[in-house]
């Protein structure tokens, strides 16, 4: 494989070839899908994490059965990686879309009902060989749009990763809710926390990170001595109580079909483009499919 596969869109749309590419995986495949199942939540855990996440701004799950093969996902993601393609096309396959699915009623635990998925995901390979890092600090929402007036969250980041996420591989760090002097006021740029106050959270494969988009976060910086990278995933939700943060919202219960995955993908290329290096062939490549008329 190659930078030549982005010269070639026709590929990018052929399921054969992602077929292909990961046979062992599946890309809208009814019968895969559809005995898909959704994990459980008591009323004190959901309760619990709505707590936690006015409170701290964040809650973690350990990892559950996801009845997935995890591993043959991280090894997806670091195969694109290899192939010179962005990582998120790993969403071209239906695993990764059934990982959320799973969340459902723990989503509407926090959200409410009628949530909504939003066209905001992504996914990283963090390589210590290359002296990799996460993403920079950030917020993912912005003062006042972020939370409710009880601070609830109007939408959520749920992260989860693929391989074991640890300190020397990059693992995410946040300034939890209630250590964070600026949250959720109009001075949240101006970082007034203690470092003593930053937490680590190095997480087993397939744990179940969530956060509201006001907390302040980032991914490290992965280190030399370690040898396995940090792979894993990340898609944003929002209540249905307030105004779509991006279009289009879509039913979280509903896997997309292959041709709107491809321009989901592309969207996420090009809307990230700030946070990361961007190969201009590959822009070019979201361009066009983003430019394609739709069917």
């Amino acid at each position: 494989m190659s930078m030549a596969l982005v010269s070639d869109l026709e590929r990018l749309h052929d399921q054969w070839f992602w077929r292909d590419f990961a046979p062992d995986l599946h890309v809208v495949d009814v019968a895969f899908l559809t005995p898909q199942t959704v994990f459980a939540i008591d009323a004190a855990g959901i309760e619990n994490g709505r707590a936690l996440l006015r409170r701290e701004g964040y809650f973690e799950i350990p990892p559950p059965d996801w009845g997935l093969p995890i591993a043959d996902m991280a090894a997806l993601v670091a195969r694109l990686d290899e192939a010179g393609l962005p990582a998120p096309f790993s969403f071209m396959y239906d695993e990764f879309w059934c990982l959320f699915v799973r969340l459902n009623r723990i989503l509407e635990g926090v959200l409410g009902q009628g949530f909504f998925r939003l066209p905001d995901f992504w996914a990283w390979i963090v390589r210590p060989d290359r002296m990799d890092s996460g993403w920079q600090p950030h917020r993912d929402k912005t003062f006042p749009t972020a939370l409710f007036d009880d601070g609830s969250p109007k939408s959520v980041t749920i992260w989860i990763p693929l391989t074991d996420s640890t300190p020397l591989n990059g693992c995410i760090y946040i300034v939890p809710a209630d250590r964070d002097p600026t949250y959720n006021t109009p001075h949240e740029k101006e970082w007034r926390f203690a470092h003593p106050d930053i937490r680590a959270l190095p997480a087993p494969a397939g744990t179940i990170l969530c956060w509201n988009q006001a907390v302040l976060h980032w991914g490290s910086h992965a280190c030399g001595r370690e040898t396995a990278p940090r792979i894993s995933v990340a898609f944003e939700f929002q209540s249905a109580g307030a105004a779509p943060f991006n279009q289009p919202l879509t039913n979280p219960n509903v896997i997309p079909e292959f041709d709107f995955r491809v321009r989901l993908v592309a969207k996420q290329i090009l809307q990230y483009k700030h946070m990361y290096p961007l190969a201009p062939a590959i822009e070019r490549m979201a361009d066009e499919i983003v430019a394609r008329p739709q069917h």
